[in-house]
Protein backbone atom coordinates (compact mmCIF):
# COMPACT_ATOMS: atom_id res chain seq x y z
CA UNK A 1 0.00 0.00 0.00
CA UNK A 2 1.64 2.94 -0.95
CA UNK A 3 1.64 6.33 1.96
CA UNK A 4 -1.18 7.76 -0.19
CA UNK A 5 -3.49 4.98 0.64
CA UNK A 6 -2.61 4.60 3.52
CA UNK A 7 -3.29 7.90 4.66
CA UNK A 8 -6.53 7.46 3.25
CA UNK A 9 -7.08 4.45 4.61
CA UNK A 10 -6.15 5.11 8.39
CA UNK A 11 -7.97 8.42 8.02
CA UNK A 12 -11.17 6.56 7.04
CA UNK A 13 -11.02 4.07 10.02
CA UNK A 14 -10.54 7.11 12.06
CA UNK A 15 -13.49 8.58 10.84
CA UNK A 16 -15.57 5.73 11.23
CA UNK A 17 -14.42 5.21 14.52
CA UNK A 18 -15.25 9.09 15.64
CA UNK A 19 -18.69 8.52 14.12
CA UNK A 20 -19.45 4.90 16.29
CA UNK A 21 -21.61 5.07 19.02
CA UNK A 22 -19.85 4.90 22.66
CA UNK A 23 -20.69 2.07 24.73
CA UNK A 24 -18.92 0.45 28.35
CA UNK A 25 -19.65 -3.08 26.57
CA UNK A 26 -20.39 -5.47 23.99
CA UNK A 27 -21.46 -8.87 25.25
CA UNK A 28 -21.48 -11.15 21.95
CA UNK A 29 -22.42 -14.81 21.52
CA UNK A 30 -23.33 -17.68 19.21
CA UNK A 31 -26.54 -16.99 20.28
CA UNK A 32 -28.28 -14.65 21.91
CA UNK A 33 -32.03 -15.12 23.41
CA UNK A 34 -34.07 -11.62 23.59
CA UNK A 35 -36.86 -13.10 25.05
CA UNK A 36 -38.65 -9.98 23.67
CA UNK A 37 -42.11 -9.49 22.21
CA UNK A 38 -40.66 -11.40 18.85
CA UNK A 39 -38.82 -13.83 20.66
CA UNK A 40 -35.70 -13.29 18.51
CA UNK A 41 -32.65 -15.86 18.68
CA UNK A 42 -30.29 -13.90 16.93
CA UNK A 43 -27.30 -16.21 15.66
CA UNK A 44 -23.84 -14.71 16.14
CA UNK A 45 -24.84 -12.13 18.09
CA UNK A 46 -24.46 -9.27 20.55
CA UNK A 47 -25.78 -6.78 23.03
CA UNK A 48 -24.36 -3.27 23.87
CA UNK A 49 -24.71 -1.90 26.94
CA UNK A 50 -23.81 2.10 28.42
CA UNK A 51 -23.91 2.80 32.07
CA UNK A 52 -26.39 0.35 33.26
CA UNK A 53 -28.63 -0.02 30.29
CA UNK A 54 -28.84 -1.95 27.31
CA UNK A 55 -28.43 0.14 24.37
CA UNK A 56 -28.47 -1.94 21.57
CA UNK A 57 -29.25 -6.01 20.85
CA UNK A 58 -28.63 -7.74 17.09
CA UNK A 59 -26.09 -8.99 15.04
CA UNK A 60 -22.58 -9.15 15.94
CA UNK A 61 -21.32 -7.34 12.87
CA UNK A 62 -24.12 -4.56 13.25
CA UNK A 63 -23.23 -4.16 16.86
CA UNK A 64 -19.82 -3.72 16.17
CA UNK A 65 -20.59 -1.19 13.23
CA UNK A 66 -22.54 1.13 15.70
CA UNK A 67 -20.75 1.00 18.57
CA UNK A 68 -17.24 1.43 19.87
CA UNK A 69 -16.99 -0.18 22.90
CA UNK A 70 -14.30 0.16 26.32
CA UNK A 71 -14.48 -3.59 27.39
CA UNK A 72 -15.64 -6.52 25.20
CA UNK A 73 -16.46 -10.15 25.91
CA UNK A 74 -17.18 -12.19 22.80
CA UNK A 75 -18.45 -16.03 23.71
CA UNK A 76 -18.63 -18.08 20.71
CA UNK A 77 -19.19 -21.10 22.38
CA UNK A 78 -22.19 -19.55 24.68
CA UNK A 79 -25.86 -18.22 25.14
CA UNK A 80 -26.64 -14.75 25.86
CA UNK A 81 -29.64 -14.36 27.59
CA UNK A 82 -31.97 -12.75 29.95
CA UNK A 83 -30.63 -13.03 33.90
CA UNK A 84 -32.93 -15.07 35.41
CA UNK A 85 -35.72 -14.18 37.62
CA UNK A 86 -36.54 -15.86 41.07
CA UNK A 87 -40.01 -14.83 42.15
CA UNK A 88 -39.81 -16.51 45.97
CA UNK A 89 -37.34 -17.63 48.23
CA UNK A 90 -35.50 -17.35 51.73
CA UNK A 91 -32.01 -16.32 50.88
CA UNK A 92 -30.54 -16.41 54.63
CA UNK A 93 -32.25 -20.06 55.18
CA UNK A 94 -29.02 -21.34 52.90
CA UNK A 95 -27.75 -21.80 56.69
CA UNK A 96 -30.42 -24.32 57.45
CA UNK A 97 -30.06 -26.09 53.98
CA UNK A 98 -30.87 -29.80 54.84
CA UNK A 99 -32.10 -29.39 58.41
CA UNK A 100 -35.10 -31.14 58.11
CA UNK A 101 -36.04 -33.19 54.97
CA UNK A 102 -38.53 -35.73 53.99
CA UNK A 103 -41.58 -33.63 55.53
CA UNK A 104 -45.16 -31.84 55.33
CA UNK A 105 -44.89 -28.42 55.54
CA UNK A 106 -46.83 -27.75 59.26
CA UNK A 107 -44.35 -30.86 60.47
CA UNK A 108 -41.03 -28.55 59.02
CA UNK A 109 -42.27 -25.30 60.10
CA UNK A 110 -43.40 -26.30 63.46
CA UNK A 111 -40.99 -29.14 64.99
CA UNK A 112 -37.74 -27.66 63.18
CA UNK A 113 -37.95 -24.57 60.78
CA UNK A 114 -39.50 -21.87 63.43
CA UNK A 115 -37.61 -23.38 66.69
CA UNK A 116 -33.81 -23.40 64.53
CA UNK A 117 -34.73 -19.51 64.07
CA UNK A 118 -35.96 -18.66 67.48
CA UNK A 119 -32.55 -19.95 68.23
CA UNK A 120 -30.26 -19.05 65.77
CA UNK A 121 -31.62 -15.85 63.92
CA UNK A 122 -29.91 -12.38 64.34
CA UNK A 123 -28.58 -9.36 61.91
CA UNK A 124 -25.18 -11.10 61.27
CA UNK A 125 -27.07 -14.55 60.75
CA UNK A 126 -29.01 -13.33 57.88
CA UNK A 127 -26.18 -11.34 56.70
CA UNK A 128 -23.87 -14.52 56.16
CA UNK A 129 -26.73 -16.76 55.28
CA UNK A 130 -27.90 -13.82 52.40
CA UNK A 131 -24.20 -13.90 51.10
CA UNK A 132 -24.22 -17.52 50.63
CA UNK A 133 -27.50 -17.57 48.85
CA UNK A 134 -26.21 -14.74 46.88
CA UNK A 135 -23.32 -16.33 45.89
CA UNK A 136 -25.37 -19.25 44.29
CA UNK A 137 -27.64 -17.70 42.85
CA UNK A 138 -25.13 -15.23 41.13
CA UNK A 139 -22.96 -18.26 39.83
CA UNK A 140 -26.20 -20.07 38.77
CA UNK A 141 -27.33 -17.05 36.37
CA UNK A 142 -30.11 -15.76 38.88
CA UNK A 143 -29.82 -11.94 38.87
CA UNK A 144 -33.26 -11.06 40.41
CA UNK A 145 -34.15 -12.78 43.69
CA UNK A 146 -37.73 -11.70 45.91
CA UNK A 147 -36.71 -12.74 49.17
CA UNK A 148 -38.94 -12.76 51.68
CA UNK A 149 -37.26 -12.51 55.63
CA UNK A 150 -36.20 -11.31 58.77
CA UNK A 151 -33.79 -8.60 58.95
CA UNK A 152 -34.43 -7.57 55.55
CA UNK A 153 -32.70 -4.17 55.62
CA UNK A 154 -29.69 -6.30 56.24
CA UNK A 155 -30.52 -8.17 53.26
CA UNK A 156 -30.99 -5.27 51.65
CA UNK A 157 -27.08 -4.48 52.24
CA UNK A 158 -25.79 -7.68 51.42
CA UNK A 159 -27.58 -7.36 47.94
CA UNK A 160 -26.07 -4.25 46.97
CA UNK A 161 -22.76 -5.76 48.13
CA UNK A 162 -23.18 -8.72 45.55
CA UNK A 163 -24.44 -6.94 42.72
CA UNK A 164 -27.66 -8.82 43.03
CA UNK A 165 -31.02 -7.22 42.15
CA UNK A 166 -33.90 -7.69 44.47
CA UNK A 167 -37.19 -7.20 45.64
CA UNK A 168 -36.88 -8.30 49.17
CA UNK A 169 -39.92 -8.32 51.72
CA UNK A 170 -39.54 -7.89 55.00
CA UNK A 171 -41.79 -10.59 57.08
CA UNK A 172 -44.70 -9.76 59.55
CA UNK A 173 -45.86 -12.88 61.70
CA UNK A 174 -48.39 -13.46 64.34
CA UNK A 175 -45.58 -14.43 66.92
CA UNK A 176 -42.34 -12.86 68.56
CA UNK A 177 -39.39 -13.21 66.17
CA UNK A 178 -35.47 -11.75 66.40
CA UNK A 179 -36.15 -8.58 64.98
CA UNK A 180 -39.63 -7.58 66.02
CA UNK A 181 -41.69 -8.80 69.28
CA UNK A 182 -45.53 -7.99 67.95
CA UNK A 183 -46.63 -7.49 64.40
CA UNK A 184 -47.02 -4.12 65.36
CA UNK A 185 -43.20 -3.60 65.77
CA UNK A 186 -43.04 -5.59 62.16
CA UNK A 187 -45.14 -3.04 60.75
CA UNK A 188 -42.85 -0.07 62.25
CA UNK A 189 -39.54 -1.60 61.18
CA UNK A 190 -40.97 -2.39 57.79
CA UNK A 191 -41.86 1.08 57.28
CA UNK A 192 -38.65 2.15 57.97
CA UNK A 193 -37.01 0.01 55.93
CA UNK A 194 -38.93 1.38 53.33
CA UNK A 195 -38.51 4.40 53.47
CA UNK A 196 -34.40 3.30 54.12
CA UNK A 197 -34.28 1.52 50.14
CA UNK A 198 -36.73 3.87 48.26
CA UNK A 199 -35.92 4.87 45.23
CA UNK A 200 -32.40 2.16 45.19
CA UNK A 201 -31.09 1.04 42.03
CA UNK A 202 -30.93 -2.76 43.15
CA UNK A 203 -33.36 -3.03 46.01
CA UNK A 204 -37.19 -2.92 45.56
CA UNK A 205 -38.38 -2.93 49.79
CA UNK A 206 -41.71 -4.90 50.35
CA UNK A 207 -44.28 -5.87 52.60
CA UNK A 208 -43.93 -9.47 53.41
CA UNK A 209 -46.88 -10.98 55.41
CA UNK A 210 -45.95 -14.29 55.96
CA UNK A 211 -49.48 -16.04 55.49
CA UNK A 212 -53.21 -16.01 55.82
CA UNK A 213 -53.00 -18.37 58.94
CA UNK A 214 -49.83 -16.62 60.35
CA UNK A 215 -51.27 -13.25 60.94
CA UNK A 216 -54.47 -11.97 62.29
CA UNK A 217 -57.14 -9.94 59.42
CA UNK A 218 -55.95 -6.79 61.46
CA UNK A 219 -52.50 -6.94 60.73
CA UNK A 220 -53.02 -8.08 56.95
CA UNK A 221 -55.10 -5.17 56.23
CA UNK A 222 -52.51 -2.79 58.03
CA UNK A 223 -49.60 -4.57 55.75
CA UNK A 224 -51.78 -4.39 53.00
CA UNK A 225 -52.12 -0.53 53.43
CA UNK A 226 -48.69 0.67 54.49
CA UNK A 227 -47.13 -1.82 50.95
CA UNK A 228 -49.90 0.53 49.20
CA UNK A 229 -48.58 4.22 51.54
CA UNK A 230 -45.17 3.29 49.77
CA UNK A 231 -46.41 2.29 46.38
CA UNK A 232 -43.97 -1.06 47.45
CA UNK A 233 -45.17 -4.74 47.00
CA UNK A 234 -46.59 -6.94 48.93
CA UNK A 235 -45.21 -10.75 49.36
CA UNK A 236 -47.62 -13.58 50.93
CA UNK A 237 -47.65 -17.50 50.92
CA UNK A 238 -50.81 -18.35 49.29
CA UNK A 239 -53.08 -21.55 49.34
CA UNK A 240 -49.69 -23.38 49.32
CA UNK A 241 -51.53 -26.71 51.03
CA UNK A 242 -54.80 -28.31 51.34
CA UNK A 243 -54.36 -28.09 54.57
CA UNK A 244 -54.58 -24.18 54.31
CA UNK A 245 -58.08 -24.15 52.44
CA UNK A 246 -59.49 -26.93 54.77
CA UNK A 247 -58.92 -24.91 57.45
CA UNK A 248 -60.02 -21.57 55.77
CA UNK A 249 -62.92 -23.30 54.50
CA UNK A 250 -64.14 -24.54 58.24
CA UNK A 251 -63.42 -21.32 59.45
CA UNK A 252 -64.45 -18.54 56.81
CA UNK A 253 -66.74 -20.88 54.81
CA UNK A 254 -64.29 -19.53 51.48
CA UNK A 255 -60.71 -20.74 50.51
CA UNK A 256 -57.82 -19.16 51.39
CA UNK A 257 -57.73 -16.86 47.86
CA UNK A 258 -60.91 -15.60 48.81
CA UNK A 259 -60.74 -14.84 52.02
CA UNK A 260 -57.37 -12.58 51.28
CA UNK A 261 -59.59 -11.09 49.04
CA UNK A 262 -62.38 -10.23 50.89
CA UNK A 263 -60.01 -8.49 53.30
CA UNK A 264 -58.49 -6.41 50.43
CA UNK A 265 -54.57 -7.72 50.48
CA UNK A 266 -55.05 -7.87 46.92
CA UNK A 267 -55.72 -4.76 46.29
CA UNK A 268 -52.41 -3.75 45.11
CA UNK A 269 -48.80 -4.83 43.81
CA UNK A 270 -48.81 -8.69 45.05
CA UNK A 271 -46.90 -11.56 44.75
CA UNK A 272 -48.79 -14.89 45.69
CA UNK A 273 -46.01 -17.49 46.32
CA UNK A 274 -47.15 -21.24 45.89
CA UNK A 275 -51.58 -20.76 44.88
CA UNK A 276 -51.26 -24.67 44.90
CA UNK A 277 -54.88 -25.11 45.61
CA UNK A 278 -56.51 -22.59 43.74
CA UNK A 279 -59.95 -23.32 41.83
CA UNK A 280 -61.26 -21.75 38.67
CA UNK A 281 -62.97 -19.06 41.10
CA UNK A 282 -59.93 -18.44 42.98
CA UNK A 283 -57.80 -17.96 39.80
CA UNK A 284 -60.26 -15.35 38.51
CA UNK A 285 -60.15 -13.60 41.28
CA UNK A 286 -55.65 -13.84 40.90
CA UNK A 287 -56.34 -12.26 37.34
CA UNK A 288 -58.85 -9.20 38.07
CA UNK A 289 -56.52 -8.47 41.05
CA UNK A 290 -53.28 -8.60 38.33
CA UNK A 291 -51.84 -10.99 41.49
CA UNK A 292 -48.62 -11.87 40.41
CA UNK A 293 -47.68 -15.50 41.28
CA UNK A 294 -44.47 -17.27 41.90
CA UNK A 295 -44.65 -21.07 40.96
CA UNK A 296 -41.79 -23.34 42.93
CA UNK A 297 -42.28 -26.80 41.56
CA UNK A 298 -39.32 -28.05 43.60
CA UNK A 299 -40.80 -27.36 46.92
CA UNK A 300 -44.68 -28.32 46.36
CA UNK A 301 -43.40 -31.32 44.89
CA UNK A 302 -40.46 -32.14 48.25
CA UNK A 303 -43.16 -31.15 50.63
CA UNK A 304 -46.34 -32.98 48.86
CA UNK A 305 -48.08 -30.13 48.72
CA UNK A 306 -49.63 -30.27 45.24
CA UNK A 307 -49.37 -29.42 41.97
CA UNK A 308 -49.85 -25.63 41.36
CA UNK A 309 -52.21 -25.37 37.52
CA UNK A 310 -49.65 -23.51 36.27
CA UNK A 311 -51.49 -24.07 32.47
CA UNK A 312 -54.67 -22.80 33.49
CA UNK A 313 -53.65 -19.31 35.15
CA UNK A 314 -50.90 -19.02 32.41
CA UNK A 315 -54.23 -19.56 30.04
CA UNK A 316 -56.01 -17.00 31.83
CA UNK A 317 -52.96 -14.17 31.69
CA UNK A 318 -52.07 -14.32 35.52
CA UNK A 319 -47.88 -13.72 35.19
CA UNK A 320 -46.08 -16.46 36.77
CA UNK A 321 -42.84 -16.90 37.68
CA UNK A 322 -40.72 -19.30 39.20
CA UNK A 323 -39.02 -19.65 42.65
CA UNK A 324 -36.59 -22.19 44.06
CA UNK A 325 -38.26 -21.29 47.82
CA UNK A 326 -36.21 -21.38 50.71
CA UNK A 327 -33.32 -24.13 51.08
CA UNK A 328 -33.99 -26.17 54.50
CA UNK A 329 -36.18 -28.72 53.66
CA UNK A 330 -38.90 -27.62 51.05
CA UNK A 331 -35.87 -27.09 48.68
CA UNK A 332 -32.21 -27.22 49.04
CA UNK A 333 -30.83 -25.31 46.95
CA UNK A 334 -31.54 -21.80 44.72
CA UNK A 335 -30.99 -23.64 40.98
CA UNK A 336 -33.70 -21.87 38.53
CA UNK A 337 -32.12 -24.14 35.50
CA UNK A 338 -34.10 -26.98 37.93
CA UNK A 339 -36.97 -25.25 38.58
CA UNK A 340 -37.09 -24.60 34.74
CA UNK A 341 -36.70 -28.30 33.73
CA UNK A 342 -38.73 -29.46 37.06
CA UNK A 343 -41.76 -26.87 35.75
CA UNK A 344 -41.96 -28.31 32.54
CA UNK A 345 -41.75 -32.04 33.03
CA UNK A 346 -44.12 -31.87 36.07
CA UNK A 347 -46.83 -29.76 34.51
CA UNK A 348 -46.56 -33.01 31.29
CA UNK A 349 -47.29 -35.65 33.71
CA UNK A 350 -49.68 -34.60 35.43
CA UNK A 351 -51.17 -33.66 32.82
CA UNK A 352 -50.20 -36.29 30.79
CA UNK A 353 -49.56 -34.09 27.87
CA UNK A 354 -46.20 -33.73 26.45
CA UNK A 355 -47.11 -30.33 25.26
CA UNK A 356 -48.40 -28.70 28.18
CA UNK A 357 -45.86 -26.32 29.03
CA UNK A 358 -43.38 -25.68 26.55
CA UNK A 359 -39.45 -24.87 26.72
CA UNK A 360 -40.38 -21.35 25.11
CA UNK A 361 -43.40 -21.18 27.87
CA UNK A 362 -41.03 -21.95 30.75
CA UNK A 363 -38.41 -20.09 29.87
CA UNK A 364 -40.67 -17.10 29.12
CA UNK A 365 -41.42 -17.69 32.94
CA UNK A 366 -37.53 -17.41 34.61
CA UNK A 367 -37.20 -14.59 32.40
CA UNK A 368 -40.01 -11.83 31.14
CA UNK A 369 -42.91 -13.81 33.27
CA UNK A 370 -41.18 -13.38 36.43
CA UNK A 371 -40.78 -10.17 35.41
CA UNK A 372 -44.39 -9.26 35.11
CA UNK A 373 -45.41 -10.98 38.36
CA UNK A 374 -42.76 -8.44 40.21
CA UNK A 375 -44.56 -5.42 38.17
CA UNK A 376 -40.61 -4.58 36.32
CA UNK A 377 -41.62 -5.77 33.33
CA UNK A 378 -40.31 -2.42 31.87
CA UNK A 379 -36.85 -2.93 33.54
CA UNK A 380 -35.56 -6.63 33.11
CA UNK A 381 -36.77 -9.82 31.66
CA UNK A 382 -35.68 -9.58 28.23
CA UNK A 383 -32.40 -8.12 26.55
CA UNK A 384 -33.74 -4.94 24.71
CA UNK A 385 -32.38 -1.62 24.25
CA UNK A 386 -33.84 0.68 27.30
CA UNK A 387 -33.86 -2.22 29.76
CA UNK A 388 -31.64 -2.54 32.66
CA UNK A 389 -28.76 -4.73 31.68
CA UNK A 390 -29.10 -7.70 33.29
CA UNK A 391 -27.52 -10.55 31.22
CA UNK A 392 -25.69 -14.02 31.30
CA UNK A 393 -23.72 -16.07 29.27
CA UNK A 394 -23.82 -19.83 29.69
CA UNK A 395 -21.04 -22.20 27.96
CA UNK A 396 -22.19 -24.15 25.12
CA UNK A 397 -18.61 -26.48 25.64
CA UNK A 398 -19.38 -29.23 27.82
CA UNK A 399 -20.62 -32.31 26.90
CA UNK A 400 -24.29 -32.13 28.48
CA UNK A 401 -24.61 -28.38 25.73
CA UNK A 402 -24.09 -30.19 22.53
CA UNK A 403 -24.85 -30.41 19.63
CA UNK A 404 -27.34 -27.62 20.01
CA UNK A 405 -31.17 -27.16 17.55
CA UNK A 406 -32.80 -25.47 19.79
CA UNK A 407 -31.31 -22.72 21.98
CA UNK A 408 -34.54 -22.06 23.82
CA UNK A 409 -35.06 -26.31 24.60
CA UNK A 410 -31.07 -26.40 25.11
CA UNK A 411 -31.51 -23.52 28.32
CA UNK A 412 -34.64 -25.24 29.85
CA UNK A 413 -33.77 -29.18 29.12
CA UNK A 414 -29.84 -29.33 28.81
CA UNK A 415 -28.11 -26.68 30.25
CA UNK A 416 -26.95 -26.24 34.08
CA UNK A 417 -26.62 -23.38 36.47
CA UNK A 418 -22.78 -24.82 36.60
CA UNK A 419 -22.68 -23.76 32.96
CA UNK A 420 -22.98 -20.14 33.63
CA UNK A 421 -19.68 -18.45 32.76
CA UNK A 422 -20.08 -15.02 33.21
CA UNK A 423 -23.31 -12.53 34.49
CA UNK A 424 -23.44 -9.03 34.28
CA UNK A 425 -26.89 -7.11 36.74
CA UNK A 426 -27.75 -3.32 36.13
CA UNK A 427 -24.49 -2.86 33.47
CA UNK A 428 -21.66 -4.44 36.00
CA UNK A 429 -20.33 -7.88 35.54
CA UNK A 430 -20.44 -9.98 38.75
CA UNK A 431 -19.40 -13.17 37.46
CA UNK A 432 -16.51 -13.65 35.21
CA UNK A 433 -15.15 -17.37 34.22
CA UNK A 434 -17.48 -18.59 36.90
CA UNK A 435 -15.72 -16.91 39.25
CA UNK A 436 -17.44 -13.98 41.68
CA UNK A 437 -16.26 -10.77 41.57
CA UNK A 438 -17.75 -8.99 44.17
CA UNK A 439 -18.28 -11.97 47.46
CA UNK A 440 -15.58 -13.53 49.54
CA UNK A 441 -16.07 -16.90 48.46
CA UNK A 442 -13.73 -18.39 50.94
CA UNK A 443 -14.90 -16.83 53.72
CA UNK A 444 -18.69 -17.16 52.76
CA UNK A 445 -18.50 -20.91 53.11
CA UNK A 446 -15.83 -20.72 55.91
CA UNK A 447 -18.60 -18.83 58.05
CA UNK A 448 -21.72 -21.08 56.76
CA UNK A 449 -19.33 -24.36 58.70
CA UNK A 450 -19.20 -22.13 61.59
CA UNK A 451 -22.89 -21.34 61.55
CA UNK A 452 -23.67 -25.09 60.73
CA UNK A 453 -22.44 -26.07 64.17
CA UNK A 454 -23.99 -23.38 65.76
CA UNK A 455 -27.34 -24.27 64.29
CA UNK A 456 -26.99 -28.27 65.10
CA UNK A 457 -26.11 -27.68 68.60
CA UNK A 458 -29.19 -25.59 68.72
CA UNK A 459 -31.42 -28.28 67.79
CA UNK A 460 -29.97 -30.72 70.49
Amino acid sequence: MSRICRVFFLAGLTALALAAEPADWIWSGRYVITMDAGRRVISNGAVAVRAERIVAVGPKAEIDARFQAKQRLDRPDAILAPGLIDTHTHAAMSLLRGVADDLNLQDWLNKFIFPAESRNLSAEYVRWGTRLGALEMLLGGTTTFTDMYYFEDVVAEVAKEAGIRGVLGETIIGFPVADAKTPADALRFTEGYLQRFRNDPLVTPAVAPHALYTNSDDTLRAARALANKYHAPLLIHVAETKKENVDELAKRKMTAVRALDSLGVFNGRTVAAHCVWVDAGDRAILKARGVGVAHCPSSNMKLASGVAPVVEMRALGIAVGLGPDGPAGSNNDFNLFEEMDLAAKLAKVTSMNPQALPAKDVLEMATMGGARALGLEKEIGSLEPGKRADLIEVRLDRPNAVPVYDPVSQMVYALKAEDVRDVMVNGKPVVRDAKILTLDEPQILQKAAEFRIKVSASLK
